[in-house]
């Protein structure tokens, strides 16, 4: 069974969203690229094709999240004849589609190719569109910060074809107020070009997060939710889309009324959202099948990191940085840095909503609570728990501010106070400013768990806890995404897996990272330190990838340089000590050393946390690209072509029979991910359930073990230290069924103990199912 490459097709829509297939689609990669490889994610066993928003995007967006027109696909990507086409390659495979879609926020970064923010620049409060942008025009004209930050900015005007234009932006001009020189014309539109640094302190419209080009959307209207979502249901309606992806339904005013009025329209459609859970944190009872993946990200990372390390990392940055670094201290100073610097316009329009209250000390305690609330937003009922922690964590930080603190309090807790319904959404961006965008590039104890929808601080996940989370997964969300990379993570899922080994040796990186940074120092030892990680993580990595990376890494942790300033000299320092690492022949050759030394025990988590990810309850996303290894870091890295005739030739190698090595060329990573989602494909029924099987032996923590109604998966955990110990031993894993049989191998077991040496002896990894059901599979 697990050699038949895809199921007998129909020209039918697929519904049942058993696995998805993340695709980049950009205008590098259009949808015509995207339809030729139907063939290859049915032969993969993916059940959908998972899409980046298709609505047409500013023009050359390489990621379209920037929407500017909801109507049509976007034209870059090969327009709605293009869509077809894809629609017909994806039935004609037995595919369906899921795709992801933006409510939040629309682009204007070009307003000429955002008709409806067009059409508010030129009418301003009076457009037909006016409403659909979340903008204060009590503050008076528009703000746009496009102008360089120079006195006489404003120079550089022209009126031309009717337009104001400002080097490459163009703007419109209200009617009848063109006469005169282009600052005048300029001074007469219901917008105002200002410098680009006032744009943090001084916007007047919501923004996602702090990008200026992107404008918050107000799809609690019900016009304006109509249309912006019409194009996307039809395509539901037609039967075109099985399921949609919501980003980030954090930003939104009312996200539970948002995903009630989409599911409402979209009764039968596979919704997932991509809401960031806090560790421990509950996603709110919505009307949705999910989260997008990253709780299951974290749980399943965390299983192949050794927790008794912790001490040994935390000593070890302790001495590289000539202090004691708290978590918890530091995400405080770096999500109130986002609160009132990057999201000061925010939060003096919060502010301004309490004028009863001295406008200082209410933006002051705001961003106290904000900088103290302990998740992205808070949701009833535990909204009300997390906000009264925020509130005693903010007075014990600011005593001064009781009183102003106690008033702000009470107004958040009127759910008919204009600023209960705002405050939320200024808490998730402090969150993501602060803590993703900052404290992950800033704090290098570990940094392989320094990853969106992670917990740094907590160091580790054991087998007992992640059989908890992913029982309760199976009760109460088992139709949730499970990823292991996105567009979005820090690192790509195999640097992850390989830094993870550094938990098994933590004095030998100690002495290999002190030796290094004393030979090739750099001002910042904590940047420093998640350097050298990040090269022996994705080792060997292309110099000009190494080299932006570091140079986005640095600027984000806005420790020492920054984007807004960026100090030219540190940056200098840090782009030589990179180009030390590939033209020093004695550095180079001991960076390779190390890394070749750490490879097979990453591959050997790599391979772990696949088959947990892909077996475990919830529908597994597969990223494009990661069945073989992948070195990806943070995005546009993670973006980069994917070479999919390797992947081709090398599944067609498979399923002629051959079983490689586990070696650089990534095969067994394939086989693991091929024979796992086509037995999720071809045998749901044996994926219903979820129950621990125990192993054991002398070497049983080293096992991680599931049932899932009939599929079995296991995996290796803590490879280096199981090798230390002298292997399995007398190990066994204790079956529920007869006779088992291996899809990775092909082997046949029986009994009711297996060894774990026998089970174990070709992959570091199994996937088990009844003999019999394998037998009569097509």
């Amino acid at each position: 069974m697990s050699d038949t490459p895809r199921p007998d097709v129909t020209t039918a829509a697929t519904t049942r969203v058993g696995s998805t297939y993340r695709v980049q689609v950009r205008p590098g990669f259009d949808l015509d690229a995207t339809a030729r490889l139907a063939d290859h994610l049915a032969d993969l066993g993916a059940t959908h094709l998972y899409s980046a928003p298709l609505l047409t995007a500013t023009p050359g967006s390489a990621h379209g999240y920037d929407v500017v027109d909801h109507r049509a696909v976007n034209p870059e990507l090969g327009g709605e004849a293009g869509r077809q086409r894809l629609v017909r390659a994806l039935r004609a495979a037995g595919l369906g589609m899921v795709v992801d879609i933006v409510p939040n926020h629309a682009g204007v970064a070009q307003p000429a190719a955002n008709p409806a923010w067009w059409d508010v620049l030129r009418r301003g409060r009076v457009s037909a569109y006016a409403g659909w942008f979340d903008i204060d025009w009590d503050q008076g004209r528009l703000l746009l910060p496009v102008l360089a930050d120079t006195p006489d900015a404003l120079h550089d005007l022209k009126v031309v074809e009717g337009e104001l234009r400002y080097h490459e932006h163009r703007f419109p001009i209200a009617d009848g107020t063109g006469a005169g020189n282009p600052r005048e014309v300029h001074d007469r539109q219901h917008y105002q070009l200002v410098s680009w640094r006032r744009g943090d302190a001084e916007l007047t419209y919501r923004r996602f997060f702090a990008v200026s080009d992107l404008a918050g959307l107000r799809v609690e209207d019900p016009a304006v939710f109509a249309a912006t979502h019409a194009e996307i249901l039809r395509w539901v309606d037609a039967g075109e889309v099985d399921g949609i992806r919501v980003d980030h339904p954090d930003g939104l005013r009312d996200p539970a009324g948002y995903l009630a009025r989409l599911r409402a329209a979209a009764p039968a459609a596979w919704l997932v959202v991509e809401k960031i859970l806090e560790y421990g944190e509950e996603l709110p009872a919505w009307p949705v099948d999910g989260t997008t993946g990253y709780d299951a990200l974290a749980a399943v990372s965390g299983l192949f990191v050794n927790p008794d390390a912790e001490g040994d990392f935390t000593a070890l940055d302790t001495r590289l940085t000539g202090h004691h670094t708290s978590w918890q201290d530091l995400t405080h100073d770096t999500k109130l840095a986002a609160a009132t610097r990057l999201l000061a316009a925010e939060l003096s329009r919060l502010a301004a909503l309490v004028p009863e209250l001295d406008r200082e000390e209410t933006r002051a305690a705001l961003a106290e609570l904000a900088a103290c609330f302990p998740v992205y937003r808070g949701y009833p009922p535990e909204g009300a728990r997390h906000l009264a922690a925020a509130r005693s964590e903010a007075g014990r930080r600011r005593p001064d501010l009781t009183a102003t603190l106690d008033a702000v309090t009470a107004r958040l807790r009127d759910p008919g106070h204009e600023l209960a319904a705002r405050f939320p959404q200024l808490t998730g961006a402090v969150m993501a400013k602060g803590v993703e965008d900052t404290a992950y590039y800033r704090w290098s104890r570990f940094v392989a768990l320094n990853e969106v929808g992670g917990s740094p601080a907590h160091f580790g996940v054991s087998p007992a806890e992640f059989h908890r989370f992913a029982a309760a997964r199976q009760v109460r969300w088992p139709a949730s995404m499970t990823a292991l990379s996105t567009h979005d993570t820090k690192r790509g899922e195999d640097v992850r897996a390989r830094l993870a080994v550094l938990a098994e040796l933590p004095q030998r990186w100690a002495e290999r990272v002190q030796d290094w940074m004393s030979r090739a120092p750099l001002p910042d030892p904590a940047f420093a330190h998640l350097l050298w990680q990040t090269a022996v993580g994705a080792w060997p990595i292309e110099r000009d990838r190494l080299h932006a990376y570091v140079e986005k890494a640095s600027r984000e942790a806005s420790a020492s340089t920054s984007w807004a300033d960026p100090d030219l000299a540190f940056e200098r320092e840090l782009h030589a000590l990179v180009d030390r690492m590939y033209d020093d022949p004695e550095l180079h050759a001991e960076i390779t050393a190390f890394a070749a030394d750490i490879t097979p025990a990453g591959w050997s988590n790599s391979l772990g946390q696949k088959v947990v990810q892909l077996a475990m309850p919830g529908v597994p996303d597969t990223y494009q690209g990661t069945e073989l290894w992948e070195n990806s870091l943070v995005d546009p890295d993670n973006r980069r072509p994917v070479d999919f005739a390797v992947r081709r030739d090398l599944l067609a190698r498979l399923d002629g029979g051959w079983r490689p090595e586990v070696a650089a060329d990534g095969a067994a990573k394939l086989l693991v991910v091929s024979r796992t989602l086509r037995l999720r494909r071809d045998r749901p029924e044996l994926f219903a359930g979820y129950r621990p099987v125990p192993a054991r032996g002398l070497a049983a923590r080293h096992a991680v073990a599931f049932d899932r109604g009939g599929a079995i998966a296991v995996a290796t955990r803590l490879p280096l230290r199981l090798a230390l110990a002298g292997g399995w031993r007398d190990t066994t894993l204790s079956l529920p069924v007869h006779s088992v049989t291996d899809l990775f191998t092909g082997q046949v077991y029986s009994g009711s103990e297996l060894p774990m040496h026998d089970l174990l002896s070709t992959y570091p990894v199994a996937l088990l199912a009844p003999t019999d059901s394998v037998e009569a599979a097509p």
